[in-house]
């Protein structure tokens, strides 16, 4: 068998690089790279024939010769609970941050963080190591300690939700005061009385904004509030199931409900069933969800998508903008309830 020695065996799978677009457009090195940073001296028709190549080859940039040169990562991390994403939500907020990413240098890396670690542990690592050079966090507390670190270093990063005081960094965020004032007054159009909502937890921004709404609602339309203080939307869905039986089969049972998350529908309609009642008849669900999918379950549910795709974009823009100029004005963007697609409703029989 013949074998070849002191030099070393090119094959089809080797990585190209800055030299192969090179030798394949009979361009020096220093013009390919300067052609793919888009310098104002090389002429556009050249540009173009250098990205045509390196996107033939499958061209991708040393990400640590990168660093070394620029002292920059070009990744963006995405710091997510996941626990929380039965119905999608993290993967529509991932396809909205990589459509902006998209025609960037940036490369989205997923943090997965669980609900009940330490929450400071992924800022710590990504500052310690400087493996990224902007953040995107979620889960807003009001005096949140991972933005008042990140922003005592510099770290460029913008929130999906708001602390108490957000002027001075990035955020996006859902107007869940406007939700709960509205899935109130829906529930009133229909004839209902007496409300309980599943609620997020205590210690997150939203759901003092939600309460706000919510309770705003019930004194304008009248309605009385059914207490539910054992379960929030980080419950497991079995300990919801059995909150929202006991809350039904109680002396003062609801006759309406609001959901804050898509995923809590599903162990309410279990408890629903469990108890005997019918859906648009003997009681009204209110519910977010981010997509349009809980009406494939039942048409009878209140169902608001809220659109977490858009957030990712609005998020990635963020970013970007503080990573080009830390001192710029930060950009700030709240989206709205969005009822057009819920059919007109009607009191209940």
């Amino acid at each position: 068998m013949k074998t070849t020695t002191g030099r070393k065996r090119e094959t089809a799978s080797e990585r190209p690089t800055l030299k192969t677009i090179a030798y394949m457009t009979g361009l020096g090195v220093t013009t390919v790279s300067r052609a793919l940073k888009d310098a104002p001296d090389i002429a556009e028709h050249t540009k173009e024939r250098v990205r045509l190549v390196a996107k033939q080859l499958g061209y991708m940039p040393n990400r640590a010769g990168v660093r070394l040169r620029t002292g920059k990562t070009n990744v963006i991390a995405l710091v997510l609970n996941l626990e929380e994403e039965i119905m999608g939500m993290s993967g529509q907020m991932i396809f909205g941050i990589s459509d902006v990413l998209a025609d960037t240098p940036y490369h989205l890396v997923l943090m997965p963080q669980p609900i009940h670690h330490d929450q400071m542990a992924p800022i710590r690592y990504i500052l310690d190591t400087g493996s990224a050079d902007g953040v995107i966090i979620s889960r807003i507390a009001p005096d949140d300690a991972r933005i008042a670190l990140m922003l005592d270093r510099n770290l460029p990063f913008a929130a999906h939700g708001r602390t108490e005081d957000c002027s001075n960094y990035p955020f996006h965020d859902f107007d869940n005061d406007a939700y709960a004032f509205d899935a109130v007054e829906k529930l009133a159009a229909r004839g209902r009385k007496r409300v309980v909502a599943l609620q997020p937890p205590g210690h997150l921004t939203y759901y003092r904004h939600f309460r706000t709404g919510f309770e705003r609602g019930l004194a304008r339309f009248g309605l009385q509030e059914t207490p539910l203080t054992s379960i929030s939307t980080d419950s497991p869905l079995a300990d919801i199931r059995n909150g929202f039986v006991a809350a039904l089969t109680s002396a003062a049972p609801p006759d309406g409900i609001i959901a804050c998350s898509g995923s809590s529908a599903i162990p309410i309609m279990a408890a629903l069933k469990s108890c005997g009642l019918r859906l648009g008849k003997d009681i009204d669900l209110v519910a977010k969800q981010p997509a349009d999918f809980l009406n494939w379950v039942s048409p009878e549910i209140i169902a608001m998508s809220e659109d977490f795709s858009q957030a990712g974009r609005e998020l990635a823009r963020a970013v970007l903008a503080r990573i080009e100029d830390p001192t710029s004005r930060p950009l700030h963007s709240i989206s709205k309830p969005d009822w057009s697609k819920v059919p007109k409703l009607t009191p209940t029989d």
